[in-house]
């Protein structure tokens, strides 16, 4: 079992950047895939990036690349997403989650976190 803790969520303007963490316990990580989601406000949920167990492999949303950047420190169990850049569409719950295998659709992640939110103002 893993489980999994967000943080770096906020409030700011557009332009500005955040970090979100994802603390993992229970178990080692360093053999999942790990991939970032996100839910806004009457919307489904969606995919943002992900990354293959090494570490390597990144893929990305259109709508956030060359802004976002994930990565991880398996040593320290946590992976993050750099987000700069931000716009007001960015607003929305932000997920982490673990996975046998990287993938784009929620249903490839067994281990999902709480979410932390992230509000972009214009």
């Amino acid at each position: 079992q893993v489980q999994l803790v967000e943080s770096g969520g906020g409030s700011v303007q557009a332009g500005a950047s955040l970090r979100l963490s994802c603390a993992a316990s229970g178990r080692t990580i360093s053999s999942y895939a790990m991939g970032w989601f996100r839910q806004a406000p009457g919307k489904e949920r969606e995919f943002v990036a992900r990354i293959r167990w090494s570490g390597g492999y990144t893929y990305y949303a259109d709508s956030v690349k060359g802004r976002f950047t994930i990565s991880r420190d398996n040593a320290k169990n946590t992976v993050y997403l750099q987000m700069n850049s931000l716009k007001p569409e960015d607003t929305a719950v932000y997920y982490c989650a673990a996975g046998p295998v990287v993938g784009v659709t929620s249903i490839r992640y067994d281990y999902w976190g709480q979410g932390t939110q992230v509000t972009v103002s214009s």
